[in-house]
């Protein structure tokens, strides 16, 4: 039987020192050690996948631009930098899709092009500043998902630990003896049990 070792975090699962390295091993063609690829994509902890951003919504694109004219004008490319200071380089949308926006938004009246220091500047017609007043709460939610990921991230990662406790379990299932997998069976139905107590006692600090 192969010799495992541990590592840190979801990557430092159990990896096989010889013999099963380069083709995957008991891991399902996962090469770099862990739980095969379905049970990682399963909780979201697929290499990669924790680096990536809020997902943006068809329409937020306009609701942001209609939201930081509403600041003062700008041309194109001061929108596509206030829009990726606002959400911290978290969202920098690309030129392609800011300037067919902003000719939608000419196109319905909302924007308008003006000259200004020799250069042409976009800004709130009369009735986009109307549609601004009148819909905050639209604009608000553009912006909502990049605020709460950054209040994520001065949260406790469980991923790490997730990461682990899987590792673990897959090896008792490949490794382990019918005794070992009863009593890992019997660890993690107490230890689902004890989650869900949690969230029943509800937050303590509210």
């Amino acid at each position: 039987m192969a010799k495992f070792e541990w590592d840190s975090g979801w990557t430092g699962g159990p990896r096989p020192r010889s013999g099963h390295g380069s083709h995957g091993g008991p891991w399902g063609g996962a090469r770099h050690g862990g739980p095969p690829p379905w049970v990682a994509g399963l909780l979201g902890l697929a290499q990669g996948a924790g680096n990536r951003g809020p997902k943006v919504r068809r329409g937020d694109v306009r609701s942001a631009i209609l939201d930081v004219l509403a600041v003062e004008p700008m041309n194109g490319y001061q929108i596509i930098q206030q829009i990726a200071e606002r959400t911290e380089g978290a969202w920098k949308p690309s030129p392609g899709s800011v300037y067919p926006t902003v000719q939608q938004l000419e196109d319905e009246g909302l924007v308008e092009g003006v000259d200004g220091a020799g250069r042409r500047l976009l800004r709130l017609t009369d009735a986009g500043q109307r549609y601004v007043e009148e819909h905050p709460e639209e604009l608000a939610a553009t912006w909502k998902p990049f605020d709460e990921g950054a209040e994520a991230e001065s949260s406790p990662d469980l991923k790490p630990v997730i990461g682990q406790v899987m590792s673990a379990v897959w090896q008792v299932m490949t490794s382990g003896t019918r005794q070992q997998q009863a009593e890992a069976a019997e660890i993690l139905a107490d230890t689902r049990r004890r989650l869900y107590g949690l969230l029943a006692d509800g937050d303590p600090e509210q």
